[in-house]
């Protein structure tokens, strides 16, 4: 009689899928991701498909220049470090450099393009607004280094209690989190007098 052989003993998952905590880089990941091809194909349907490219892109560097958190530097990271092994750390400033590059050559030869979003109005006020709104980019650069550090360790380690980075550290995050959206509220409330006046 032949031996019959389980198919589900021959196929092995992932090692990113085995471990908890690569587990959740994976999902946010794969959210972020998710978002970023519904805001493509939304702006897509508005503004055409060179318009809307040309949007997305400076959209995704909005959220690399003005949020203390790494998830639109993710995009390109996560998948870099799995592919080369390259610290997510190192990666990232290549993303910003990447994202400077991009909106130095818009502003340089498609300014308008930022007129076609609010996010992109309010993007280019601060970035055309050094002082004091530049403190929004500082604080979201310091909050984003620091989250890909946390991020990096996500992927070094297999449990969540085994972050011991995070842990020495989360505290100096949260207190750049809370510094940045009090910024980013006085930076939205400016914005928006400057608007309606």
């Amino acid at each position: 009689m032949p031996q019959i052989i389980s198919v589900n003993s021959q196929i092995k998952a992932p090692k990113i899928l085995l471990h908890e905590t690569q587990k959740s880089v994976l999902f946010r990941f794969l959210l972020v991701f998710i978002l970023v091809i519904a805001y493509f194909c939304f702006v897509v349907f508005h503004f055409g498909i060179k318009n809307g490219l040309w949007i997305t892109f400076l959209t995704w560097s909005f959220f690399v220049f003005c949020t203390p958190i790494a998830d639109a530097g993710l995009l390109l990271d996560f998948p870099v470090r799995l592919i080369t092994g390259i610290r997510m750390l190192y990666s990232e400033i290549c993303v910003w450099l990447f994202a400077a590059v991009l909106n130095l050559y818009t502003s340089l030869f498609n300014p308008q393009i930022y007129t076609k979003t609010k996010i992109l109005s309010l993007f280019k006020y601060i970035i055309t607004h050094p002082i004091p709104y530049w403190l929004i980019i500082l604080l979201s650069g310091i909050g984003t280094f620091l989250s890909i550090y946390f991020g990096d360790e996500l992927l070094d380690v297999v449990r969540h209690t085994q972050r011991s980075k995070f842990e020495k550290h989360k505290h100096k995050h949260r207190l750049i989190i809370i510094l940045f959206l009090v910024a980013a509220i006085i930076v939205l409330y400016n914005f928006l007098i400057n608007e309606l006046c």
